[in-house]
C-alpha cells in the first residue's frame, strides 16, 4: 500500500464557521492537517484543490523514494523538479527509485511548482513556523516536519521553486529562487472549432434518444442536448455554466418571442425570490443542497465556474448570435420542458436540466450524449477535430470575428474580462490563412495586364 494516498475528509478549521469537504493527504502518520487549512482558507475551485493535492503527494513520495539525503533539502527538490519534468526512467530504462514517474508537459510541470510555492509560501507565513524544527509548538507527523523543512529552507536560503532570473526581477521581488521553471518555447496552437457545416446535422441527426430512432420527431429528439449545445454554440456559454442555469433563469420576450437567458454565479447569485440572500442561502434553505461548485470534482453533482465577467446583480445574460438562434434555443426549450424533462422528487432542485431520474443533469452524463451525437453523424470526437463540447465555444468566438465584431464586443459576448482572453477564439487556422493568401494572390493577379494580350508598340 502506498503511504500517501488521497482521501476526502469534512473538515472544519480555525479560520472556519462551517465544516466542509475537501480532499486531503493520508499518510502512514495521519491526515496531512496543515494541508487542509491552506486550502479552507484559499476559497479556489475544485481543481485547484484536487492539483495541490496532488502535488503534495507527488513531492511526500518523492521525499520517500527520491534516494537523495533530506538533510540538502535544495538538492531533493531540484531532484523532484527534475522528476516532474523528466520522469524518472533513465536512458537505459531502469528507475532507481522505483516510482516509474513518467516525463509530465513543460505547462503541467510549471502549473505543479507554482502550486506547491503557494502552499510552503503559506506554511513559513504560519505562527511558530521559525522554531517548528527545534521546538515544535504541537506535535506534527514525520511529514508535516518535511514540508515545514522545505518551506524552511524556502525562507531561510532563499531558495525553492520560481523563475525569477534577471537582476532588475531579484532586485524588485527581494530574491532569486534557485529551483526554477523550465524554459520552454511558446508554441501557438491551433485552436479547433466545431465545424458549422455539420453543426445543424448534429442537432437534427446526432442528439437522438437511444432506442427511440422511429418515434416522431418530438419523442426521439434530445432536446435536452440539443439546447446546451446551442447555448454553447450560439451563445458562447462554457460547457460548466449550463449546469448551473435554474428553470426560472429562462424567461420569454414576448415581443420577440425568443428566449432570455441569464447565468447567475453559483453561490452568490441572486433568485427571484427575495427571502434569500443568494443561491447558496436558497439552496440549503429550500432543497438542503449547495452550489455545485462546492462538491469535488470527483462527485457527479460538480460543476466548474470559471470567474466570467458579470454584473453587480452577480449574473450574466446569454448573447445568441446569431439572434435567431435565441427563438431556435426557446422552441427546443419548450419542446424538452412538454415532452421530456423529468420533474425533480421528493425537497427536489431548481436547476433546469435532469436526468431520467429528476436528479441535476452532470456534465459527464452530457459529455457522453455530445460524444455518441457526434458519431453518430459520421465525425470522430476530438478535441483536434474541435467536435468536443468545447469546439462550440469557439465556433462562437470566431463566428463573431467573421461577422465584423471588435474585440471589445466579442469580449463583451463572451464573457471574458480581458480583451486579450478572446485572442485564443478568434485567430485562423492553417486552412483560414492559405485560403486567404489564395485570394490576395488572385485579386492581385486580376490587376495585372493579361500576358497574352497583344503588346503595345
Amino acid at each position: 500500500m502506498n503511504a500517501v494516498v488521497k482521501v476526502k475528509v469534512d473538515y472544519r478549521g480555525p479560520t472556519n464557521v462551517k465544516t466542509i469537504r475537501l480532499p486531503a493527504v493520508l499518510t502512514d502518520k495521519g491526515i496531512l492537517i496543515s494541508l487542509l487549512q491552506y486550502q479552507s482558507e484559499q476559497h479556489r475551485s475544485q481543481s485547484w484543490h484536487q492539483k495541490v493535492n496532488l502535488v503534495v503527494r507527488l513531492l511526500l513520495t518523492f521525499v520517500d523514494h527520491g534516494g537523495i539525503p533530506f538533510t540538502s533539502p535544495t538538492d531533493l527538490l531540484k531532484g523532484f523538479r527534475h522528476a516532474l519534468y523528466y520522469g524518472t526512467v533513465d536512458e537505459r530504462l531502469e528507475d532507481p527509485t522505483g516510482l516509474y514517474w513518467g516525463p509530465r508537459t513543460t505547462e503541467t510541470a510549471d502549473d505543479l511548482i507554482n502550486l506547491l510555492t503557494g502552499y510552503t509560501d503559506w506554511l513559513t507565513r504560519q505562527p511558530g513556523h521559525s522554531g517548528v524544527l527545534m521546538n515544535p509548538i504541537r506535535d506534527a507527523s514525520g511529514y508535516e516536519e518535511r514540508l515545514n523543512w522545505c518551506a524552511y529552507h524556502h525562507r531561510q536560503d532563499n531558495k525553492l521553486l520560481n523563475h525569477l532570473t534577471s537582476d532588475a526581477q531579484a532586485e524588485a521581488n527581494f530574491f532569486t529562487r534557485e529551483v526554477g521553471r523550465q524554459q520552454s518555447s511558446v508554441i501557438v496552437d491551433e485552436v479547433k472549432r466545431f465545424p458549422e457545416k455539420h453543426f445543424h446535422r448534429l442537432l437534427d441527426e446526432g442528439f437522438v434518444i437511444a432506442g427511440k430512432q422511429d418515434e416522431e420527431k418530438n419523442l426521439r429528439t434530445d432536446w435536452k442536448s440539443q439546447c446546451i449545445t446551442i447555448l454553447m454554440n450560439s451563445g458562447g456559454i462554457r460547457k460548466s455554466e449550463a449546469f448551473h442555469i435554474y428553470l426560472d433563469d429562462i424567461d420569454i420576450d414576448e415581443d420577440l418571442m425568443e428566449a432570455v437567458v441569464t447565468i447567475h454565479h453559483p453561490s452568490d447569485g441572486k433568485v427571484k425570490n427575495d427571502n434569500y440572500a443568494n443561491r447558496r442561502e436558497y439552496l440549503l434553505k429550500k432543497f438542503r443542497l449547495k452550489p455545485r461548485t462546492d462538491y469535488l470534482k470527483s462527485e457527479s453533482q460538480h460543476a466548474g465556474w470559471k470567474a466570467p465577467a458579470i454584473n453587480n446583480q452577480r449574473y450574466f445574460e446569454v448573447q445568441f448570435f446569431p439572434p435567431s438562434k435565441a427563438q431556435e434555443f426557446l422552441l427546443a426549450f419548450r419542446n424538452y420542458v412538454l415532452y421530456q424533462r423529468v420533474e425533480p422528487k421528493g425537497l427536489g432542485h431548481p436547476y433546469a436540466f435532469t436526468n431520467s431520474n429528476g436528479e441535476p443533469e452532470t456534465i459527464k452524463n452530457f459529455q457522453r450524449l455530445h460524444r455518441a451525437a457526434v458519431e453518430r453523424i459520421g465525425l470522430k470526437s476530438a478535441k483536434y477535430h474541435g467536435t468536443t463540447e468545447h469546439g462550440h465555444r469557439h465556433a462562437y468566438g470566431y463566428r463573431l470575428a467573421e461577422a465584423g465584431f471588435s474585440a471589445v464586443e466579442i469580449k463583451k459576448a463572451m464573457h471574458h474580462k480581458c480583451v486579450t482572453s478572446c485572442q485564443v477564439y478568434i485567430q485562423p487556422t492553417n486552412s483560414d490563412l492559405r485560403k486567404k493568401m489564395r485570394q490576395v494572390e488572385a485579386a492581385h493577379k486580376a490587376t495585372l495586364p493579361n500576358s497574352d494580350a497583344p503588346q503595345s508598340p
